[in-house]
């Protein structure tokens, strides 16, 4: 969010998931998280991150200055560092693979077609 933690990647993404977690929606306040699977040894980081081990052996890294949500890695996959998507340069070019945690889905999410949708706020802050 605000630019003080970068990232470069050079290979093959292993995954790009829509995850529906528990874990996830509590990690990033928002109903899922979508993000992008990649080899440590392929990823550059720049900046200062810091860590919070959200289970045992798992760790969530976020931007020291403003709290961003940067990726998620644990010892269950060693091999991949999951990236969150909307930290791309452009995050419109995301394309997910697939939805985990079905089961954990927020159920209003059905109905987010059938809503009205505004191009800014609904309504004006107050006063």
């Amino acid at each position: 969010m605000c630019g003080a933690v970068t990232w470069t990647y050079s290979g093959d993404v292993t995954r790009n998931l829509v995850c529906n977690c528990a874990d996830c929606q509590r990690a990033t306040s928002a109903p899922f998280t979508a993000f992008l699977g990649m080899r440590p040894e392929q990823l550059r980081w720049t900046g200062d991150i810091r860590h919070y081990e959200s289970s045992p052996n798992a760790f969530r890294g976020f931007c020291s200055s403003c709290g961003t949500r940067l990726y998620f890695r644990s010892d269950k996959w060693p091999h991949e560092v999951h990236v969150h998507a909307a930290t791309l340069t452009d995050p419109d070019e995301y394309q997910p693979h697939a939805q985990v945690f079905i089961c954990s889905r927020a159920k209003w999410l059905n109905r987010l077609q059938s809503i009205p949708v505004h191009e800014g706020f609904q309504q004006n802050p107050a006063d």
